[in-house]
């Protein structure tokens, strides 16, 4: 798309701000949404937005709300998205950032302006808010650590067997059973929690910041035992082999029998970089003794 073109109000995808804007070959080998133009760059005077022009038979309100209800244009979308922000961390794959890569705030996805002019209004609006993310995310990545009660524990047990009705001694029996049934659930449940909020409280000993995202339906997780934790901390470069260390040791088979962990990282970190709402605050994790 020539200079002239751009220069009329069209729809713009942003997808991340930068201090150090990706080179052209950088962006020329990523796609970006397959049915936008090249991703590009705009200067915002010292920072720096990765773009890309869309169509607004596809992107506008209507039709992209309509896009984002069906799962399989949702991924397709998602995955675009995490391509072209890859592209502004300068490093791709899927462990961008995890290697030196830039410091680069992520916008939400689908951040759509009418126009460069409108894009750039938009980042010089917010320009305290991405210097300061920034300064905080240079030489940080984000971990991921899922934690689900134990298979076999009682929470994913069956309920008691079924029992005679009315009163009597099998009726008695059958809700004794009942009741010894909810005791043993209610324990492994609470076990469980414990060993979910010890693993919590040792890796934040290892992040400066750390967040709960809600936790999955065990529809979504596949999994027959509820989620407890799931959780996104945020390290600095200089300490992720300390970091990991206290994941293996934590993530260990049968290093707590009540739960299983599971990991995953350097991500680039979504989870500490929205510019539309307050910073997940530091945990201070120099102040707790080893």
């Amino acid at each position: 798309m020539s200079a002239a073109e751009r220069a009329e109000p069209g729809l713009v995808c942003a997808f991340a701000v930068t201090r150090t804007p990706p080179g052209p070959s950088a962006l020329a080998s990523v796609p970006g949404h397959e049915e936008g133009g090249p991703l590009r760059v705009l200067d915002a005077g010292g920072l720096y937005v990765v773009v890309q022009d869309v169509p607004e038979a596809l992107f506008g309100e209507q039709a992209l709300a309509e896009r984002l209800n069906r799962p399989v244009d949702l991924e397709r979308c998602a995955r675009a998205h995490h391509r072209a922000v890859e592209a502004a961390a300068g490093t791709g794959g899927p462990r961008a950032g995890a290697a030196g890569g830039a410091a680069v705030v992520p916008l939400p996805m689908a951040t759509l302006y009418r126009g460069d002019r409108s894009a750039l209004r938009a980042v010089d609006e917010r320009r305290p808010v991405l210097e300061a993310l920034l300064d905080r995310l240079r030489d940080r990545t984000e971990w991921a650590v899922k934690v689900h009660a134990a298979e076999g524990s009682a929470d994913a047990a069956p309920g008691p067997p079924a029992g005679p009705e009315g009163s009597g001694c099998g009726g008695r029996a059958y809700l004794s059973r009942a009741s010894a049934r909810r005791r043993d659930r209610q324990e492994a449940h609470g076990k469980a929690r414990t060993e979910a909020e010890a693993i919590d409280a040792e890796l934040r000993r290892h992040a400066v910041a750390a967040t709960r995202h809600r936790p999955q339906s065990e529809r979504l997780t596949g999994r027959r035992t509820p989620q407890l934790l799931n959780a996104a901390y945020l390290v600095e470069n200089a300490d992720r082999d300390a970091f990991t260390r206290a994941l293996a040791a934590l993530t260990a088979e049968g290093g707590r029998p009540s739960v299983r962990a599971d990991a995953s990282g350097p991500w680039i970190p979504y989870s500490f970089a929205r510019w539309d709402e307050e910073p997940v605050p530091e945990t201070g994790r120099r102040e707790v003794p080893a």
